[in-house]
């Protein structure tokens, strides 16, 4: 149990190192992408992974790693625009979308509980806006496009994840991300700013740790826990991912200051939905 909340504390931390990163959030999420791809791609396993996959599945999790880079642009746009507290947050709605698209990709019933505890989060969306000043109002509403992104991915993964090994996946999905940005800063440079530029050595620090201790560390980590750890006890743990990015912020980045405790409120009743979505699915699975 240990091990998958260690996983998840250090994706709490991949919004603390969007903030101390001096890059934009396009070049931040391609030297993210770059360097796994590049970690990954030393790994024989993952070749013969791949070689064992079918061109259908490759280009499958080649669109799903679209989605999944526009879905870091962004979360870590909202970064840029507010701080990594509002970011955190905003995946809190996240469920109310995965009410709406899990049935529609999954090809499953449709549940109205799920939908139900997926509104409740949104009087806490409107307590943190009210909290939150109005310059990173931007960032709110580029989070909540996140959240929409990261319940789509999830859904697609959710459904296709038994085509590929979970290494094989990865790798895919990540460098078909890296390919879609790579051609989007050649064709339209004035809204990516360009090929994303070598970073300096404090920023180049930085991207390697994310890289590799906040993203394929923890990925490999959790493999290992989860064949040990029940459904519900690994669900509740990633269940307090943003518990732990929010608190990050407070103790690293002093994000308090710059929020009010409207904004707090806001948190509590988010995250509530959150764990009550995630104990009602859980629940039915188990029924």
């Amino acid at each position: 149990m240990l091990q998958i909340h260690f996983c998840v504390v250090l994706w709490g931390f991949t919004a603390i190192f969007g903030r101390l990163i001096s890059l934009t959030a396009f070049d931040l999420v391609w030297w993210r992408m770059f360097l796994v791809v590049a970690a990954v791609a030393l790994l024989p396993p993952f070749w013969r992974a791949v070689r064992a996959m079918d061109a259908r599945s490759i280009a499958i999790f080649a669109g799903i790693g679209i989605v999944v880079a526009l879905h870091w642009l962004t979360f870590y746009g909202s970064i840029k625009l507010a701080n990594a507290s509002v970011a955190a947050t905003c995946m809190g709605v996240a469920p109310a979308f995965i009410a709406l698209l899990e049935p529609a990709i999954l090809r499953t019933r449709f549940d109205p509980r799920d939908l139900v505890i997926g509104l409740i989060a949104l009087p806490g969306v409107m307590l943190v806006v009210g909290g939150t000043p109005v310059g990173m109002r931007a960032g709110i509403a580029v989070g909540i496009v996140s959240a929409l992104l990261v319940a789509a991915f999830g859904a697609l993964n959710k459904r296709y994840v038994s085509l590929g090994e979970p290494l094989a996946v990865t790798g895919l999905e990540l460098a078909a991300g890296t390919a879609f940005l790579t051609v989007a800063a050649l064709v339209l440079p004035q809204l990516s700013g360009g090929m994303p530029p070598i970073p300096g050595a404090r920023d180049a620090i930085l991207l390697v740790v994310l890289a590799l201790g906040c993203t394929l560390l923890p990925f490999s980590l959790a493999l290992v826990a989860l064949r040990q750890l029940s459904a519900f006890s690994a669900q509740l743990a990633v269940s307090l991912e943003p518990v732990y990015a929010i608190v990050l912020a407070i103790v690293l980045l002093h994000e308090q200051r710059e929020l009010d405790p409207q904004f707090y409120l806001g948190v509590a009743i988010i995250l509530g939905s959150v764990f009550a979505h995630t104990a009602l699915k859980l629940r039915a699975a188990q029924s």
